[in-house]
C-alpha cells in the first residue's frame, strides 16, 4: 500500500484519486529552523472548547484569532501564541497550519533524549480529541499515511522517534492521553 500523501517545499499535497482532505491556513505562530535535523515526531491532541468536536475553534486559536467571548473557556487561552504543523479531525480530514521546513510551536518546554527545545528539530501533529475519549479509526488511517510521508521526506525520523507530548513534557502533559492506541498506530504504519 502506498501512502495517500506527498509532500512539496514542506506542505502535504494529496495523491490524485485518494480519499483524503487536506486544507491549508497558514499560522504565524511559527519561525524559521535553527537547525536543519528534523527527526522527531510528536502526537498531540486538542479539542476546543475541551471536549467539543467539529468547530473551526482549533483553526482559529492556531491562526491567532480564537475570540475569548466564544466561551468562558477561551479567555484564558486566546492570547497564548501556540501552533502544531497538523491537526487531525475526527472525520481523519487534516489541516495543515506550518510547512514542515518551518518550527510550529507545538512542544513549550520539551526534552527528548538528553535534547531540548524539541521545537527545533520535530513535527507535531494534533489529534482532534482529549485523553479520556478514544479516536476514530479515519484519524488513525489519516495519521498513518501522514506519517509515512513525513518518514519519507524526514528519514531521520523513525518509530523510535515518535512520541507523545506526554513523554517529552512530562508532568506537564498528558496528551495523546491513554485513550491513544499507540500499538493500532504503528502496526498500520506503511513501510
Amino acid at each position: 500500500m502506498e501512502t495517500n500523501f506527498t509532500i512539496d517545499n514542506g506542505w502535504i499535497e494529496i495523491s490524485d484519486g485518494k480519499p483524503f482532505a487536506v486544507a491549508h491556513f497558514e499560522s504565524p505562530h511559527c519561525d524559521e529552523r535553527e537547525c536543519d535535523d528534523v527527526s522527531l515526531l510528536v502526537i498531540h491532541n486538542i479539542s476546543l472548547p475541551p471536549g467539543k468536536f467539529g468547530s473551526n475553534h482549533i483553526t482559529d486559536f492556531f491562526l491567532g484569532k480564537l475570540n475569548p467571548n466564544d466561551d468562558e473557556y477561551f479567555k484564558s487561552i486566546y492570547e497564548i501564541r501556540v501552533s502544531a504543523h497538523c491537526l487531525i479531525r475526527r472525520d481523519g480530514s487534516v489541516v495543515q497550519y506550518v510547512p514542515f521546513n518551518k518550527r510550529a510551536w507545538h512542544a513549550g518546554v520539551s526534552c527528548f533524549e538528553q535534547r531540548e527545545k524539541c521545537n527545533d528539530f520535530s513535527i507535531g501533529i494534533e489529534m482532534e480529541g482529549t485523553d479520556e475519549l478514544p479516536y476514530t479509526n479515519e484519524q488513525y488511517e489519516s495519521l498513518q499515511h501522514l506519517t509515512t510521508a513525513i518518514t519519507h521526506n524526514y528519514p531521520a525520523i523513525n518509530n523510535e522517534r515518535i512520541t507523545g507530548h506526554c513523554d517529552i513534557a512530562p508532568g506537564r502533559k498528558t496528551d495523546p492521553g491513554e485513550s491513544f492506541d499507540w500499538q493500532k498506530y504503528k502496526n498500520g504504519l506503511i513501510d
